[in-house]
């Protein structure tokens, strides 16, 4: 077995407070649904060289000295292709996505804006150890058996590790456990254990419940396996972004929701107590609420790799037609005051997921109960644009040591004690 091997530095953070809350659940509400042809197509940044690995040997980090984290780029390593503003587009590897010409301004008031200008995160400087390819779960779609896959991230240091199980983006089409690198390394190296996983998705016939499912399996997995990794499995948290989001976002809110258990481990509990949902949808019929009327059209389209994870593979139906199986795929549906503790982030500027789904979400928690705190960074576009247009420079805000360092001092809080 082969292995990867990542360092990073120890976080600085800058930005505001964050809140707290966490508890258990549950209730009931079941359908279909899952979000519009979200532009999230691309993974947001780099991958680990593949590799074989279940377990992992370590070596001396190269340097100390602080470093630029690990590059971002488009699935499988390449960069990922352009796409016209206001115009579908086809990103490598990936499925078409359609980018607002327009944005409405959404209501701020029960959020904190920030600016992610400024310095980006470094990395360098904490010996990472890498398991790459692990096999958490081997479900059947439609028939045909799949290995999903994680990679988790260990930071060199005594003492059991909180647990982060990360989710990229990827329209509800592709979903590469190798996203993100840079920010996940950033993360593992401020003392946590991070697992970037594979999920089921509508490419493979899957809907919005399996991929619920293979987040709640990842995490019975790496519990069943915590005196093997030195993971604390008292304290584990969801991250995602977009889809990613929407995802970490339904597995907060289904805490000891039934439905959505299934597969092996079923002797380990899947709840979370801590949810970091950056830009990711809710209502998956309002994705394009906030955007130009064109856009509003395509993105409630039949076919659409949304409609398929919402209803089915089969379905020909908009995303407009079945409120009742949209409302089942809603995090929202789910909220009450025994909800983990949420962290919501979105870009006031995103032209592919709409500002105001994250602050429905944000708001129904709060008039749950919920502690749910919401950051709006002025002026970011959606956080995976960088990795399908040709400009590298959208997706800073999303790296910088600010809105990172609101990520690490959220995640401190309610995993740390």
């Amino acid at each position: 077995m082969t292995t990867g091997e990542d360092k990073i530095v120890t976080g600085t953070r800058t930005g505001n407070g964050t809140r707290a809350g966490s508890r258990r659940r549950r209730r009931v509400g079941m359908g279909l649904a899952a979000s519009v042809v979200l532009g999230l197509v691309v993974t947001a940044c780099s991958s680990d060289s593949g590799s074989t690995a279940s377990s992992a040997s370590s070596s001396s980090p190269s340097s100390s000295k602080p470093t630029d984290c690990p590059a971002a780029q488009g699935p499988g390593g390449a960069p990922a292709g352009q796409t016209g503003s206001g115009a579908p587009g086809k990103p490598a590897g990936g499925p078409a996505i359609t980018i607002a010409k327009t944005v409405k301004a959404s209501d701020t008031s029960t959020s904190t804006v920030i600016d992610g200008a400024g310095a980006q995160i470094e990395c360098g400087k904490t010996q990472i150890t890498t398991h790459s390819d692990v096999v958490y779960s081997s479900p059947t779609t439609g028939g045909k058996k799949t290995d999903l896959k994680l990679d988790l991230q260990l930071p060199k240091g005594d003492g059991k590790k909180p647990l982060i199980v990360y989710m990229t983006g990827g329209g509800f089409a592709m979903a590469d456990k190798t996203g993100n690198l840079n920010q996940r390394t950033y993360v593992a190296e401020q003392g946590y254990a991070v697992a970037g996983i594979q999920y089921r998705t509508a490419t493979t016939g899957a809907t919005y419940e399996d991929a619920v499912q293979d987040v709640k399996s990842a995490i019975r997995y790496l519990r069943a396996h915590a005196d093997e990794y030195g993971i604390d499995s008292a304290h584990v948290a969801v991250w995602g972004q977009s889809a990613g989001g929407y995802l970490a976002a339904m597995t907060g809110t289904t805490n000891g929701v039934k439905q959505f258990e299934a597969g092996d481990n079923l002797d380990q509990s899947s709840d979370v107590q801590a949810v970091v949902d950056e830009f990711g949808p809710g209502d998956l019929s309002k994705t394009a609420s906030d955007f130009d009327a064109a856009t509003q059209k395509r993105y409630v389209e039949a076919g659409s790799s949304t409609a398929k994870f919402v209803f089915g593979a089969d379905s020909k139906k908009k995303l407009t037609d079945d409120p009742s199986a949209i409302k089942a795929a809603d995090p929202s549906t789910y909220a009450d005051s025994s909800d983990p503790a949420f962290v919501i982030l979105h870009g006031s500027d995103d032209h592919l997921v709409s500002p105001s789904q994250t602050l429905a979400l944000h708001n129904t928690l709060r008039d749950k109960g919920a502690d749910s705190t919401r950051y709006v960074v002025k002026g970011a576009d959606h956080g995976d644009l960088s990795f399908m247009g040709g400009d590298s420079k959208t997706g800073l805000k999303w790296s910088s040591q600010e809105v990172m360092g609101d990520i690490v001092t959220f995640l401190g809080k309610h995993l740390n004690g």
